[in-house]
């Protein structure tokens, strides 16, 4: 198993505050993002590592666990662990190759699935799957993993083939799916006991941080970037939406750094209704010119004394 340099994937240092890491990934995923570079599947493989390396780097405990990792990471895998346990009654460990059994539930690298429990799943209750002093039936454990989506995934909704106990099976994501949700795969779980059913499968819904959308129930926010120009001469700025297409939007003259454009209904589809969706805001963050010449001086000290 290949082992994966987070910081130097993301091009940050060991001591890069969350700030920094999170701003380094929005730079290199726009750069990569599947949207801006459609059928190029070296740059979607790029962005997959770089969501990868941010999804651990700007999470405390997963960043905590990676940096004690460190060099010990062949060690930590000949030990066989997971990072899953066992978890209420009849909770177990599972110590061979989990995508054997399990599949690459996550997305993401064998290394993070490995190390990071995104594949992996835990007991959740339930009977034990391994022996006892009852003969009577009894059901078996339910598992519980990750199942990590993008933001556009969530948007439009789909489907996820996974592969459970080498069984192929599919797995609906509906459209505007929140954080956190929980998905029941029925008797896809620990084989029970003395011919009892078999526990179920609880998927956890997991929205990995786009690179530049910012989501708030079903509206996103958006920061724009804008010249000082177009902020006093007002003009035309495209945007990306989250469907991937581009659009343009009008910035009237004066517009002060901070103000808030609202585009009704451009935002995700609404969790209670597929048929509705929320509204993107547009914040228009105003950038200074830097490193001016004579002549662009010149003519903005002009201006300073025309505006007196």
């Amino acid at each position: 198993m290949e082992f994966k340099d987070y910081y130097k994937i993301l091009g940050v240092d060991k001591s890069a505050s969350t700030d920094e890491i999170k701003k380094a990934y929005r730079k290199l995923a726009m750069k990569y993002h599947p949207d801006r570079n459609p059928d190029n599947k070296a740059y979607e493989e790029k962005f997959k590592e770089l969501t990868e390396a941010n999804e651990v780097l700007s999470d405390t405990k997963k960043r905590k666990k990676y940096d004690t990792l460190g060099s010990n990471w062949k060690q930590y895998e000949h030990a066989g662990s997971s990072g899953f346990g066992g978890a209420g009654r009849g909770g177990y460990q599972y110590s061979g190759d989990i995508n054997d059994l399990f599949g690459n539930v996550g997305g993401f690298s064998d290394f993070f699935e490995s190390f990071f429990g995104g594949g992996g799943f835990k007991s959740a209750g339930g009977g034990s799957p391994f022996g006892g002093a009852h003969t009577r039936a009894q059901k078996g454990s339910d598992y519980e993993s990750t199942l990590n989506i993008t933001l556009e995934e969530a948007h439009r909704g789909g489907e996820r083939q996974l592969k459970v106990d080498g069984k192929k099976i599919k797995v609906k994501i509906s459209p505007g799916i929140p954080e956190g949700k929980k998905l029941r795969l029925k008797g896809m779980g620990a084989q029970g006991k003395s011919g009892g059913e078999r526990g179920d499968l609880y998927l956890l819904i997991h929205i990995t941080d786009h690179p530049w959308f910012e989501r708030k129930g079903d509206d996103l926010y958006y920061n724009l970037n804008a010249d000082i120009f177009i902020a006093a001469l007002g003009g035309k700025e495209k945007i990306e939406t989250i469907d991937g297409k581009r659009i343009m939007i009008t910035i009237d003259k004066g517009t002060d750094s901070g103000t808030t454009l609202r585009l009704k209904g451009m935002g995700m589809t609404r969790t209670d209704n597929p048929d509705l969706r929320g509204d993107l805001f547009v914040k228009v963050m105003v950038s200074v010119p830097k490193k001016l010449s004579k002549q662009e001086i010149e003519l903005f000290e002009k201006l300073k004394e025309m505006r007196k």
